[in-house]
């Protein structure tokens, strides 16, 4: 039992690093989908990397700069160009679909280096992330920093009379949540099942972008979101060890998208924009063009 719970925080924090990018990226007013795609950039180019190099600190290094530049160029494309952030985002992960598979192709099979060693039994990339969330918390709601961020998602237009530069929040946004992705494809592929294969991650990165909506753009509550689909991820692989004989495994694996579906359609409710829909960016996706 202890195994599937450490496995499931591990999981919890791939989603949580991918989340938080994004959640910042949103409350900025930039929505991008392309997730999936930014993390297996990260977690193909970062497994390279460290297996050449033999040494998972380049290999983490190479996904933080390769998310950097595409989040940058979702940036140049959705700030500076003001293009659709959809098909923008649409755009990276099919280029990260393809393009991935060429690349790594050559790699395919495990890493073949040391595992990063725990520390308490847990991994160290889950201290991390809840260390992140508090961090970002304080960032967002305590700080101008995190006021000038949100003012931005809001109404750019106030906030640039106000003596904002809605360019360079947004671009900032892009470039911390491109980098978070693609550290979260990295911690993929080179602690949580360090095997290259093809598109080996699965939706992951879909599911971090529901966790950011169920999550109502609260870094607090996008942990507890990670936490619950850890849990779910890993009891679609294990099932026996928690609830034997309990349906087909495969029935398990589909019930995190499943449930992402369900928080999708929720969200997108009546009552919820009623209830909640305070909580949403007012900006989030629409260019900002100034006059």
């Amino acid at each position: 039992m202890w195994q599937f719970l450490a496995r499931s925080l591990e999981a919890a924090a791939i989603f949580t690093f991918a989340g938080l990018g994004e959640l910042v990226d949103q409350r900025g007013g930039i929505l991008n989908v392309g997730i999936e795609g930014v993390m297996l950039f990260g977690a193909t180019l970062g497994f390279i990397a460290a297996q050449n190099s033999n040494s998972y600190l380049v290999g983490l290094v190479a996904a933080l700069l390769i998310g950097l530049l595409l989040g940058l160029l979702h940036g140049f494309f959705s700030i500076t160009l003001g293009v659709d952030q959809v098909v923008s985002g649409m755009g990276i992960w099919i280029a990260g679909l393809g393009l991935t598979t060429y690349i790594g192709n050559p790699y395919t099979g495990p890493l073949g280096m040391e595992r990063i060693q725990t520390i308490g039994g847990l991994s160290p990339f889950f201290y991390l992330g809840v260390v992140l969330v508090v961090a970002l918390w304080f960032l967002l709601f305590k700080t101008s920093l995190g006021l000038k961020i949100r003012s931005v998602g809001e109404n750019p237009s106030v906030a640039e009379v106000s003596g904002i530069s809605v360019t360079a929040i947004r671009y900032g946004c892009v470039a911390f949540g491109g980098m978070m992705a693609g550290f979260a494809g990295a911690v993929y592929s080179l602690y949580y099942n360090p095997v290259w294969n093809y598109n080996f991650l699965m939706g992951w990165g879909f599911i971090a972008l529901a966790l950011v909506f169920f999550s109502m753009w609260n870094p607090i509550i996008l942990q507890a979101g990670a936490l619950l689909f850890g849990i779910l991820w890993q009891l679609s692989l294990n099932p026996q060890l928690v609830l034997p004989g309990l349906l087909s495994r495969y029935v398990w694996r589909m019930v995190p998208f499943a449930i992402t579906l369900l928080v999708l359609i929720l969200i997108s409710t009546r009552w919820f924009r009623t209830r909640w829909g305070a909580a949403k960016p007012e900006a989030l996706g629409r260019p900002y063009l100034k006059e």
